[in-house]
């Protein structure tokens, strides 16, 4: 059996009940075409395959992705062996789940992957590090760049906490299943994307200052103009970057674009 490779972020989960959690918080039904991403020894497989109409299965390990197959006879399985942020999604069918036990080291690059492909999946649910988890889903007055990011996409919501006890080998913290549900109507109405992060890089870029200062020198303005626009946007000067929710940022973009 191949043990876990440290380099790619590998530990195996064997927990039959957690495996159970996983799809039942992707909702996986006869009808799905899932993406899963990593599936190591197959273990997430089995339950997708036992639930999905197809698992489409992407694994960096070339060694694990030639075995995974011949475990499953008869079962509707594709195996790529690839990275997958190179993988193209728009070869998927639309509507595709994304189900995975995400490498700690590339979740963010994996959300960003998922959430501003053309072909977005209609639900995304990963097992990530708790702390990046409840990143993911923070609210106002937690928010960071990656919440931001992932919850203009998508509806972000918790599912359980997962002990590092139950990995081989076990990870130095525990993990969390969250799961993002791609909105069918876009937030942002009267600004570009474009626009919109250029705006919340620059609030986000002093973190611990507040917004008057950060956005100043992210946008490359005086502090005068930066909390004129702030005050236009009906939001305090004095407020830091991760107080802010979606709206506002959406507001603040307007404002700025409009001067």
């Amino acid at each position: 059996m191949s043990g876990p490779n440290k380099s790619l972020g590998q530990h195996w989960l064997r927990d039959r009940d957690v495996l159970a959690h996983i799809a039942d918080c992707a909702e996986v039904n006869s009808d799905d075409v899932v993406l899963e991403i990593g599936p190591g020894l197959g273990t997430l497989t089995s339950e997708l395959l036992r639930r999905s109409k197809k698992v489409i299965a992407v694994e960096f390990d070339e060694a694990l992705a030639q075995k995974l197959p011949a475990q499953f006879p008869g079962k509707d399985l594709t195996v790529i062996q690839n990275d997958i942020l190179s993988f193209d999604l728009s070869q998927l069918p639309a509507a595709y789940k994304v189900v995975a036990n995400v490498p700690y080291y590339i979740t963010s690059k994996i959300v960003q992957l998922l959430m501003t492909a053309e072909n977005k999946p209609d639900t995304a649910v990963l097992l990530v590090q708790k702390e990046v988890a409840e990143r993911l889903a923070a609210k106002p007055g937690d928010m960071s760049i990656l919440a931001v990011s992932a919850q203009l996409f998508a509806e972000v919501t918790l599912g359980d906490v997962v002990g590092a006890e139950l990995f081989t080998p076990p990870p130095k913290v525990d993990s969390q299943v969250v799961i993002l549900k791609t909105r069918s109507t876009p937030i942002l109405t009267d600004v570009s994307e474009k626009e919109f992060f250029r705006v919340v890089k620059a609030g986000f870029s002093a973190k611990r200052k507040m917004l008057r200062s950060s956005l100043s020198g992210g946008l490359g303005i005086s502090k005068s103009q930066a909390e004129s626009y702030l005050v236009a946007a009906g939001i305090k000067p004095d407020d830091r970057a991760e107080s802010l929710s979606l709206q506002q940022w959406q507001t603040l973009t307007m404002t700025v674009n409009a001067q």
